[in-house]
């Protein structure tokens, strides 16, 4: 007879941060894979983080809306567009351990958790508030980044290097797991994106052939020798990268995203949770290193003021030294009790209200 313990145990939730400049199809994308899961009967866990957006094209869980009111925060705080997103995003984020408490309970009965993010890459990616949500999801549950592509700007060589570049800093500013996903693949085919990553030469082709790079003399321009250094720096980085190309409109190339995420899993569990535990031991370390110097350096000053001043010393009434002869408990814990509701010595009464009754414990002498 089996028992319990010989069956499998679950899988936690996999999460999956969606990242993209805006326009690329962040949205349509999240609507996409959440109908594909639905369809396999494995509806996912889905959170809106766009405090700004009109129309949501899929049912969230948990929407940033229900809690933020983004028009007001920009009417009360006098602030623009990005600010009030900003801003929102922040308060928000005040309430994310609720947010990331409902989404643990969760996490053994859903397979994914989807994080659809502003348009405003920026607001999230280099925002406090962005990396407080990314830290604390990814230190509790598996998470992958989805980088979202919008391919028919990306074949001017310019657009796809800005790209390249910004997906570069995402992943080294987070160090998860991450996917570059190459969306309106029904508008143009992304071939010609894993040929730019996989060959030099054929990047450098298409970036001479390119409109632009060069002056009135003939001359490569700055900003083509720019890119062609760039395209050198980025060779081993596109190494360590997944790349799948996916239409959110037609629906082609979903499976192949979530078997690149489900390789992600691995890379979380093998990469990013050692160098977690690691970061912690080293904040905990540092921590019980200050504290220990702190109280040093406070013994140290204790034993100068002593030598200093050793009348004081004398007649100070806590002696290091001494021994509990009446072999009490040396470490007994003491309850802090709050007396905030009752009466303290001094407190000021007024007589002309008084009443005798014994809590006060003051006998009001009676006239005659």
């Amino acid at each position: 007879m089996s028992s319990n313990s010989d069956a499998p145990t679950k899988k936690k939730a996999m999460v999956i941060v969606t990242i993209g400049m805006a326009g690329a199809g962040k949205s349509t994308f999240v609507q996409r894979i959440n109908s594909y899961l639905h369809s396999k009967d494995s509806p996912p866990y889905v959170l809106n983080l766009d405090p700004a957006v009109a129309f949501l094209p899929f049912e969230a869980n948990i929407d940033i809306r229900d809690t933020v009111n983004y028009k007001e925060v920009m009417k009360q705080y006098n602030l623009g567009p990005n600010g009030g997103i900003l801003t929102a995003l922040n308060l928000f984020t005040t309430k994310f351990d609720q947010v990331l408490s409902l989404v643990e309970k969760r996490s053994h009965s859903i397979d994914y958790v989807i994080l659809d993010t502003p348009g405003q890459i920026e607001i999230f990616t280099w925002s406090a508030s962005g990396a407080i949500i990314t830290d604390a999801i990814a230190s509790s549950l598996p998470t992958v980044v989805a980088y979202i592509i919008d391919t028919p700007r990306a074949s001017a060589p310019a657009t796809f290097m800005s790209n390249m570049l910004y997906a570069c800093s995402i992943l080294y500013k987070t160090k998860l797991p991450f996917i570059l996903v190459f969306n309106k693949t029904d508008v143009q085919p992304h071939d010609f994106a894993l040929e730019w990553m996989h060959d030099f030469e054929a990047f450098q082709e298409a970036l001479a052939t390119h409109g632009g790079t060069r002056d009135a003399e003939g001359e490569p321009t700055y900003m083509n020798s720019l890119m062609n250094s760039m395209s050198l720096v980025l060779d081993e980085f596109y190494k360590h990268l997944k790349a799948v190309g996916v239409s959110s409109v037609t629906g082609d190339g979903i499976k192949e995203f979530f078997d690149a995420v489900e390789a992600s899993r691995e890379e979380y569990e093998t990469q990013y949770v050692p160098d977690l535990e690691r970061a912690r031991a080293t904040r905990e370390k540092a921590l019980q290193d200050a504290k220990s110097d702190s109280m040093d350096r406070m013994m140290k000053d204790l034993e100068v003021d002593r030598a200093q001043h050793p009348e004081a010393a004398a007649q100070d009434r806590w002696d290091p030294e001494e021994e509990n002869e009446e072999g009490e408990d040396e470490d007994v814990d003491i309850n802090i009790i709050d007396r905030s509701e009752e009466r303290w010595p001094g407190e000021y009464i007024d007589v002309t209200r008084a009443q005798r009754h014994g809590d006060e414990g003051i006998h009001w002498p009676r006239p005659g």
